[in-house]
Protein backbone atom coordinates (compact mmCIF):
# COMPACT_ATOMS: atom_id res chain seq x y z
CA UNK A 1 0.00 0.00 0.00
CA UNK A 2 1.27 3.03 -0.79
CA UNK A 3 1.53 6.14 1.50
CA UNK A 4 1.52 9.88 1.67
CA UNK A 5 3.85 12.28 3.81
CA UNK A 6 3.86 15.95 4.57
CA UNK A 7 6.36 18.35 4.65
CA UNK A 8 7.60 17.52 7.54
CA UNK A 9 8.25 13.91 7.10
CA UNK A 10 9.62 14.82 3.36
CA UNK A 11 11.99 16.92 5.19
CA UNK A 12 12.75 14.53 7.68
CA UNK A 13 13.54 11.71 4.83
CA UNK A 14 16.27 13.39 3.06
CA UNK A 15 19.76 12.86 3.49
CA UNK A 16 22.41 14.90 2.58
CA UNK A 17 25.54 13.47 1.46
CA UNK A 18 27.87 14.24 4.04
CA UNK A 19 25.33 12.76 6.61
CA UNK A 20 24.90 9.65 4.97
CA UNK A 21 28.70 9.31 4.88
CA UNK A 22 29.08 10.60 8.52
CA UNK A 23 26.89 7.23 9.34
CA UNK A 24 29.97 5.42 8.37
CA UNK A 25 29.03 4.86 5.06
CA UNK A 26 32.14 4.79 2.70
CA UNK A 27 32.51 6.64 -0.75
CA UNK A 28 32.22 3.32 -2.27
CA UNK A 29 29.31 1.62 0.01
CA UNK A 30 27.50 4.93 -0.88
CA UNK A 31 28.32 3.86 -4.92
CA UNK A 32 26.58 0.94 -4.30
CA UNK A 33 23.57 1.80 -2.50
CA UNK A 34 22.46 3.90 -4.99
CA UNK A 35 23.43 1.11 -7.87
CA UNK A 36 21.25 -1.14 -5.56
CA UNK A 37 18.76 1.27 -5.02
CA UNK A 38 18.75 0.80 -1.13
CA UNK A 39 19.56 4.84 -1.91
CA UNK A 40 17.74 6.58 -3.96
CA UNK A 41 19.35 9.82 -5.60
CA UNK A 42 17.15 12.60 -5.80
CA UNK A 43 19.03 15.61 -6.69
CA UNK A 44 22.57 16.24 -6.36
CA UNK A 45 24.06 15.38 -2.63
CA UNK A 46 20.55 14.55 -1.83
CA UNK A 47 19.30 10.85 -1.15
CA UNK A 48 16.43 8.59 0.28
CA UNK A 49 16.23 5.47 1.67
CA UNK A 50 14.87 3.41 -1.58
CA UNK A 51 12.20 1.44 0.67
CA UNK A 52 10.86 4.17 2.06
CA UNK A 53 10.87 5.64 -1.61
CA UNK A 54 8.96 3.06 -3.35
CA UNK A 55 6.02 2.88 -1.05
CA UNK A 56 5.49 6.83 -1.75
CA UNK A 57 2.54 8.21 -4.23
CA UNK A 58 3.54 10.37 -6.89
CA UNK A 59 2.92 14.17 -4.88
CA UNK A 60 5.47 12.62 -2.24
CA UNK A 61 8.11 11.80 -4.16
CA UNK A 62 8.15 14.92 -6.20
CA UNK A 63 7.81 16.67 -2.80
CA UNK A 64 11.12 15.26 -2.21
CA UNK A 65 12.81 16.15 -5.40
CA UNK A 66 11.74 19.83 -4.50
CA UNK A 67 13.24 20.19 -1.23
CA UNK A 68 16.26 18.49 -2.81
CA UNK A 69 16.61 20.98 -5.36
CA UNK A 70 16.23 23.85 -2.87
CA UNK A 71 18.91 22.15 -0.46
CA UNK A 72 21.05 22.57 -3.32
CA UNK A 73 20.27 26.14 -4.27
CA UNK A 74 21.60 28.85 -3.25
CA UNK A 75 20.55 32.23 -1.12
CA UNK A 76 16.57 32.20 -1.16
CA UNK A 77 16.44 29.87 -3.70
CA UNK A 78 14.38 29.82 -7.07
CA UNK A 79 10.85 30.23 -7.28
CA UNK A 80 8.90 26.28 -7.62
CA UNK A 81 6.27 26.17 -10.72
CA UNK A 82 3.66 24.12 -11.60
CA UNK A 83 4.19 20.39 -10.69
CA UNK A 84 6.41 21.45 -7.70
CA UNK A 85 4.29 24.22 -7.13
CA UNK A 86 1.73 21.57 -6.91
CA UNK A 87 3.72 19.56 -4.50
CA UNK A 88 4.35 22.97 -1.87
CA UNK A 89 0.88 23.68 -1.86
CA UNK A 90 -0.58 20.04 -1.26
CA UNK A 91 -2.16 19.09 -4.38
CA UNK A 92 -3.00 15.88 -6.05
CA UNK A 93 -1.10 15.04 -9.23
CA UNK A 94 -3.00 12.44 -11.01
CA UNK A 95 -0.67 10.12 -13.23
CA UNK A 96 1.38 12.40 -13.57
CA UNK A 97 4.72 11.12 -14.46
CA UNK A 98 6.87 13.93 -14.94
CA UNK A 99 10.16 14.08 -12.64
CA UNK A 100 11.44 17.05 -13.39
CA UNK A 101 11.04 19.87 -10.76
CA UNK A 102 10.28 22.89 -11.95
CA UNK A 103 11.36 26.40 -11.30
CA UNK A 104 10.72 30.20 -12.71
CA UNK A 105 13.74 32.30 -14.62
CA UNK A 106 14.37 35.86 -15.02
CA UNK A 107 15.18 35.57 -18.95
CA UNK A 108 16.48 33.11 -20.94
CA UNK A 109 20.66 33.05 -19.47
CA UNK A 110 20.09 29.40 -18.52
CA UNK A 111 19.26 26.18 -20.46
CA UNK A 112 15.72 24.65 -20.28
CA UNK A 113 16.20 21.53 -18.90
CA UNK A 114 19.71 20.69 -16.56
CA UNK A 115 20.32 18.30 -13.90
CA UNK A 116 16.63 17.17 -13.58
CA UNK A 117 15.50 20.69 -13.17
CA UNK A 118 13.34 22.44 -15.58
CA UNK A 119 13.48 26.24 -16.10
CA UNK A 120 10.20 28.57 -17.45
CA UNK A 121 10.45 32.07 -18.50
CA UNK A 122 7.47 33.85 -17.46
CA UNK A 123 6.64 37.19 -16.27
CA UNK A 124 5.31 36.86 -12.82
CA UNK A 125 3.72 39.66 -9.84
CA UNK A 126 4.05 39.86 -6.53
CA UNK A 127 0.29 38.61 -6.25
CA UNK A 128 0.67 35.68 -7.89
CA UNK A 129 3.94 34.68 -5.53
CA UNK A 130 3.67 32.89 -2.05
CA UNK A 131 5.80 31.24 0.19
CA UNK A 132 4.93 27.33 1.19
CA UNK A 133 6.97 26.19 4.26
CA UNK A 134 9.64 28.33 3.70
CA UNK A 135 10.33 28.05 0.02
CA UNK A 136 9.18 30.16 -2.57
CA UNK A 137 6.68 29.21 -4.98
CA UNK A 138 3.58 30.60 -7.02
CA UNK A 139 0.28 31.43 -5.68
CA UNK A 140 -2.38 28.53 -5.61
CA UNK A 141 -4.60 30.03 -8.30
CA UNK A 142 -1.06 30.77 -10.49
CA UNK A 143 -0.45 27.12 -9.86
CA UNK A 144 -3.62 25.66 -10.98
CA UNK A 145 -4.13 28.30 -13.67
CA UNK A 146 -0.62 26.74 -14.99
CA UNK A 147 -1.50 22.97 -14.80
CA UNK A 148 -4.90 23.72 -16.37
CA UNK A 149 -2.73 24.70 -19.19
CA UNK A 150 0.08 22.14 -19.48
CA UNK A 151 -1.65 19.06 -18.15
CA UNK A 152 -3.60 16.47 -19.08
CA UNK A 153 -7.19 17.20 -18.44
CA UNK A 154 -7.89 14.26 -15.30
CA UNK A 155 -4.81 15.95 -13.67
CA UNK A 156 -5.74 19.49 -14.42
CA UNK A 157 -9.24 18.84 -12.90
CA UNK A 158 -8.18 16.82 -10.12
CA UNK A 159 -6.02 19.72 -9.03
CA UNK A 160 -8.23 22.74 -9.25
CA UNK A 161 -10.68 20.66 -7.35
CA UNK A 162 -8.64 20.42 -4.35
CA UNK A 163 -7.50 24.00 -4.34
CA UNK A 164 -11.27 25.31 -4.59
CA UNK A 165 -12.14 23.16 -1.46
CA UNK A 166 -9.25 24.08 0.59
CA UNK A 167 -10.60 27.77 0.32
CA UNK A 168 -14.31 27.49 -0.39
CA UNK A 169 -14.55 23.92 2.25
CA UNK A 170 -15.16 23.45 5.77
CA UNK A 171 -16.61 20.66 6.77
CA UNK A 172 -19.42 19.35 4.85
CA UNK A 173 -20.16 23.57 4.61
CA UNK A 174 -19.83 24.65 0.58
CA UNK A 175 -19.23 28.74 0.58
CA UNK A 176 -20.67 29.67 -3.07
CA UNK A 177 -19.24 33.17 -2.81
CA UNK A 178 -15.68 32.06 -1.62
CA UNK A 179 -15.86 29.62 -4.43
CA UNK A 180 -17.12 32.44 -6.73
CA UNK A 181 -14.40 34.81 -6.08
CA UNK A 182 -11.83 32.03 -6.44
CA UNK A 183 -13.06 30.65 -9.69
CA UNK A 184 -12.98 34.54 -10.68
CA UNK A 185 -9.50 34.63 -9.84
CA UNK A 186 -8.76 31.74 -11.36
CA UNK A 187 -9.65 32.67 -14.74
CA UNK A 188 -8.11 35.92 -14.57
CA UNK A 189 -4.43 34.26 -15.48
CA UNK A 190 -6.42 32.55 -18.25
CA UNK A 191 -5.00 35.54 -20.57
CA UNK A 192 -5.47 35.03 -24.76
CA UNK A 193 -2.44 33.87 -26.46
CA UNK A 194 -0.70 31.62 -23.99
CA UNK A 195 -0.90 27.98 -24.42
CA UNK A 196 -3.43 25.57 -23.47
CA UNK A 197 -5.27 28.66 -22.74
CA UNK A 198 -8.83 27.27 -23.96
CA UNK A 199 -7.97 24.12 -21.41
CA UNK A 200 -7.70 26.07 -18.58
CA UNK A 201 -10.96 28.33 -19.21
CA UNK A 202 -13.01 24.77 -19.71
CA UNK A 203 -11.14 24.24 -16.18
CA UNK A 204 -12.17 27.29 -14.67
CA UNK A 205 -16.35 26.22 -15.94
CA UNK A 206 -15.45 22.94 -14.78
CA UNK A 207 -13.83 23.36 -11.51
CA UNK A 208 -15.76 22.23 -8.23
CA UNK A 209 -14.50 21.94 -4.74
CA UNK A 210 -16.99 19.55 -3.34
CA UNK A 211 -15.21 16.68 -4.76
CA UNK A 212 -13.06 15.01 -2.15
CA UNK A 213 -10.41 13.10 -3.82
CA UNK A 214 -9.26 12.72 -6.82
CA UNK A 215 -10.98 10.17 -8.08
CA UNK A 216 -14.58 11.92 -7.42
CA UNK A 217 -12.74 14.63 -9.47
CA UNK A 218 -12.06 12.21 -12.55
CA UNK A 219 -15.55 10.41 -11.93
CA UNK A 220 -17.00 14.16 -12.47
CA UNK A 221 -15.01 14.54 -15.35
CA UNK A 222 -15.80 11.03 -17.22
CA UNK A 223 -19.38 11.36 -16.32
CA UNK A 224 -19.32 14.63 -17.74
CA UNK A 225 -18.29 12.91 -21.11
CA UNK A 226 -21.04 10.32 -20.64
CA UNK A 227 -23.69 13.39 -21.17
CA UNK A 228 -24.53 12.98 -16.78
CA UNK A 229 -23.93 17.10 -17.58
CA UNK A 230 -24.58 17.93 -13.76
CA UNK A 231 -24.69 15.25 -10.94
CA UNK A 232 -25.78 16.36 -8.04
CA UNK A 233 -22.53 16.60 -5.30
CA UNK A 234 -22.00 15.44 -2.24
CA UNK A 235 -26.02 14.60 -2.09
CA UNK A 236 -26.78 15.11 2.29
CA UNK A 237 -29.42 12.30 3.33
CA UNK A 238 -30.72 11.71 6.69
CA UNK A 239 -30.44 8.60 8.57
CA UNK A 240 -33.34 6.49 10.49
CA UNK A 241 -31.70 7.76 13.50
CA UNK A 242 -30.59 11.37 12.77
CA UNK A 243 -27.58 10.49 11.49
CA UNK A 244 -26.28 12.99 8.60
CA UNK A 245 -24.66 11.28 5.21
CA UNK A 246 -23.57 12.66 2.38
CA UNK A 247 -23.16 10.79 -0.88
CA UNK A 248 -20.62 11.42 -3.71
CA UNK A 249 -23.06 11.66 -6.27
CA UNK A 250 -26.77 11.81 -7.17
CA UNK A 251 -28.61 10.52 -9.88
CA UNK A 252 -32.45 11.77 -9.41
CA UNK A 253 -33.62 10.30 -12.90
CA UNK A 254 -31.96 6.86 -11.96
CA UNK A 255 -33.23 6.92 -7.97
CA UNK A 256 -29.04 6.11 -7.83
CA UNK A 257 -27.08 7.11 -5.38
CA UNK A 258 -22.83 6.98 -6.92
CA UNK A 259 -19.71 6.42 -4.51
CA UNK A 260 -16.31 6.55 -5.94
CA UNK A 261 -14.81 3.46 -3.45
CA UNK A 262 -10.85 4.10 -3.65
CA UNK A 263 -8.84 1.60 -1.99
CA UNK A 264 -7.24 4.38 0.27
CA UNK A 265 -10.84 4.47 1.98
CA UNK A 266 -10.21 1.50 3.87
CA UNK A 267 -6.81 1.56 4.15
CA UNK A 268 -5.34 4.73 4.61
CA UNK A 269 -5.26 5.78 8.17
CA UNK A 270 -5.58 9.38 7.03
CA UNK A 271 -8.30 9.14 4.85
CA UNK A 272 -10.57 6.10 6.68
CA UNK A 273 -13.10 7.59 9.52
CA UNK A 274 -12.53 3.62 11.54
CA UNK A 275 -9.38 2.55 13.38
CA UNK A 276 -8.81 -0.72 11.14
CA UNK A 277 -9.81 -1.35 7.55
CA UNK A 278 -11.99 -3.87 8.93
CA UNK A 279 -14.40 -1.43 11.08
CA UNK A 280 -14.21 0.64 7.73
CA UNK A 281 -15.72 -1.91 6.10
CA UNK A 282 -18.25 -2.67 8.54
CA UNK A 283 -19.41 1.03 9.22
CA UNK A 284 -19.48 1.41 5.27
CA UNK A 285 -21.94 -1.18 5.22
CA UNK A 286 -24.36 -0.01 7.63
CA UNK A 287 -24.25 3.50 6.08
CA UNK A 288 -25.37 1.74 2.92
CA UNK A 289 -27.93 0.21 4.03
CA UNK A 290 -29.22 2.89 6.28
CA UNK A 291 -29.28 4.94 2.90
CA UNK A 292 -31.04 2.05 1.29
CA UNK A 293 -33.21 1.71 3.66
CA UNK A 294 -34.92 5.77 3.90
CA UNK A 295 -34.51 6.36 0.86
CA UNK A 296 -35.44 3.65 -1.62
CA UNK A 297 -32.74 4.61 -3.70
CA UNK A 298 -29.68 1.87 -5.24
CA UNK A 299 -26.02 2.73 -4.75
CA UNK A 300 -23.66 1.96 -7.47
CA UNK A 301 -19.66 1.84 -6.75
CA UNK A 302 -17.08 2.16 -8.60
CA UNK A 303 -12.86 2.32 -8.36
CA UNK A 304 -10.13 3.14 -10.32
CA UNK A 305 -10.23 0.78 -12.79
CA UNK A 306 -13.58 2.56 -13.91
CA UNK A 307 -12.47 5.73 -14.45
CA UNK A 308 -9.77 5.46 -17.37
CA UNK A 309 -12.22 5.94 -19.62
CA UNK A 310 -15.74 6.82 -20.10
CA UNK A 311 -16.80 3.93 -21.78
CA UNK A 312 -15.74 1.64 -18.50
CA UNK A 313 -17.65 3.97 -15.97
CA UNK A 314 -20.18 3.67 -18.56
CA UNK A 315 -20.64 0.01 -18.77
CA UNK A 316 -20.37 -0.03 -14.69
CA UNK A 317 -23.14 2.67 -14.31
CA UNK A 318 -25.41 0.48 -16.74
CA UNK A 319 -25.13 -2.95 -15.10
CA UNK A 320 -26.95 -1.09 -12.20
CA UNK A 321 -29.65 0.55 -14.54
CA UNK A 322 -28.23 4.36 -14.11
CA UNK A 323 -28.03 6.16 -17.88
CA UNK A 324 -27.47 9.44 -18.94
CA UNK A 325 -30.46 11.95 -18.73
CA UNK A 326 -32.46 12.07 -22.09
Amino acid sequence: MRTRISFTQADEMLLARDEVLASGCSERELRDHVSTERLIRVHRGQYVDGEAWRKLWPEGRHLLRVLAVRRASPGAGPVFTHLSAAALWGLPLYRVADVLVHVLIDGARHSRVAAGVARHEAQIVDEELAERHGILCTSLTRTVADLARTTHLEAAVSAADAALRSVAVTGQDYDEDAALTWRETLGAHARPGRRGVRQARWVTDFVDGRAQLPGESVSRLQLFRLGFSAPELQVPVTGSEGDRYFLDFGFRGSRAFGEFDGEGKYLEPGLRRSDTPLDAVLAEKRREDDVRGVTGWSIVRWGHAHITSPDALGRRLAAFGVFPPG
